[in-house]
This record gives structure tokens, C-alpha cells and sequence, in this order.
């Protein structure tokens, strides 16, 4: 699978800790496509892997600890995933997947990962509550990257969306939109079974070693939009925790508009 080398032999494969500085900027889903343009004027496409479609599987504790961190918006979080990209049909018996350790202290990020190939049929959404890999080779890479929990780590929710990314030419930040969230709930008895929420609109993410924003990414500000805190993961969790029919259910928290 040459897709599978080459993301191994890239920034795609095991990774070091880097520490970069990260930025989210909320775009409602009528100035996606707005957004889109500006970054394809301000920005070069990146050089490896354009736009895909990216799935991951969240792990958590079985009280979603983590999440319950991010919507207090705490200075200390983590997010733990398995990654993987492309849709499954794409593939054909097995899939390099990547299992993630994001720690993330005020607006600093850090991000270890591990390839790991796993059999096609791990991904299907059926066999996810599975958690792909065993829960002992789980903490063993988690261990490895120095994160240790004395509370179990359980399959919690699939996100999938799809990625644009850009090199911001000024200062070589890297730059991606992220649009089109869909979440299924993994964690049974939590939520209401439903499968595929879209979330509404997308997400700007700017990554690179300071806090200041670009001169060209400051026609952001265009779309009337600001920093945020917007979490994919705890958005799509609060969207299944909400019943059928509520207000403003598929918009992250505070953010819908008329």
C-alpha cells in the first residue's frame, strides 16, 4: 500500500513530542466555503496529503473525564485517539492506523502517535466498541509515551471529517479546515443510538511556534469570526447528550445563530 509507506515515512508516522502553539477559529456553515477561499488566497496547499477524509476513535474514562475537562475549558487536558484516513474501501485487508496521545496546556499543544496496522474490519463501525487494538497494548503505547491513568480508557465516540491543509508561506504555519463532522456514538448506553450527526459548520486550526496570527490569515477576521476553544470531540459528544429536537442541539455550545 503506498499510501501507508509514505505516510509512515513522513510527519505521519511515530512522532516525536513537539510543542507548537494552536489556534481555533469557529466558521458557521454558510461561510464555509468563504473560508475556504480566503485560505486557498492566503496559503499554499500542503505538499503531502491535500484533503482527505479523517477518522478517529476516541478513548476516555468510563466518566469522560477529559471531556468533562475540555467544556470547563481546564489549563491541562489530553485527548487519546485512534486515526486513520480515507474510507475503509479504499483499503483492502489491513490499514495503518495511528494511535494519538494530544496533551494540550493552555494554548500549547504537544502530540505523540504510534503506527499501527490492524485488519480492515477493526475500523467498520460495528466492531468499534472493540476499541481496534487490545486495552493492554493501548496503555502499553500510552505508558511509552509517558501517560499513565490508574482509571480505564474506553472506546467512546467515531469522528469523521474532511481536512483541507495549507502552509501559510510567511512563516510556514501549518493551516487546516476542517468541515463536514459526522459523529457516531461508541460508548454504549450514552446518547440516544443515533448514527452520523453532522455538526454544524467547521473549523479553522492554525499550528506554528507563537501565539501571534499571521498577516495573511488576518483576513480571517473577515468572517466575523475570533479565537475559540471548539473541541470536535466534546462538541459531538454534547450534541448526542442532547435529546432529539433540541435547540441548537447540532451547533457547538453557544455558537448557533438565527
Amino acid at each position: 500500500m503506498a499510501e501507508a509507506v509514505t505516510r509512515a515515512g513522513s510527519s505521519y508516522g511515530d512522532a516525536p513530542r513537539v510543542r507548537r502553539i494552536e489556534r481555533k477559529f469557529y466558521i458557521e456553515p454558510q461561510r464555509v466555503p468563504l473560508a475556504l477561499g480566503l485560505l486557498r488566497h492566503s496559503c499554499r496547499p500542503a505538499v503531502e496529503f491535500r484533503e482527505e477524509r479523517i477518522s478517529s476513535l476516541y478513548f476516555d474514562s468510563p466518566d469522560l473525564a477529559e471531556h468533562v475537562r475540555s467544556m470547563a475549558g481546564e489549563f491541562a487536558k489530553n485527548k487519546i485517539r485512534m486515526r486513520w484516513y480515507g474510507t475503509l474501501q479504499e483499503h483492502a485487508g489491513e490499514v495503518p492506523a495511528f494511535l494519538e496521545l494530544k496533551s494540550r496546556q493552555g494554548f500549547a499543544s504537544s502530540k505523540r502517535r504510534r503506527r499501527i496496522t490492524v485488519p480492515v474490519d477493526r475500523l467498520a463501525r460495528r466492531a468499534l466498541h472493540a476499541g481496534v487494538v487490545p486495552a493492554t497494548e493501548l496503555m502499553q503505547v500510552l505508558a511509552e509515551f509517558g501517560f499513565f491513568r490508574e482509571t480505564p480508557l474506553v472506546p467512546v465516540i467515531n469522528i469523521s471529517y474532511w481536512r483541507y491543509r495549507f502552509t501559510e508561506l510567511t512563516t510556514g504555519y501549518s493551516v487546516a479546515l476542517d468541515c463536514d463532522i459526522h459523529s457516531t456514538m461508541v460508548m454504549r448506553h450514552l446518547g440516544f443510538g443515533e448514527r452520523d450527526l453532522h455538526l454544524a459548520g467547521g473549523v479553522v486550526e492554525v499550528k506554528g511556534p507563537r501565539m501571534e496570527l499571521p498577516v495573511p490569515l488576518r483576513s480571517l477576521k473577515k468572517l466575523g469570526v475570533d479565537w475559540t476553544r471548539f473541541s470536535k470531540y466534546s462538541s459531538c459528544i454534547e450534541a448526542h447528550l442532547l435529546e432529539p429536537g433540541a435547540l441548537g442541539r447540532l451547533w457547538p455550545s453557544g455558537r448557533m445563530v438565527d
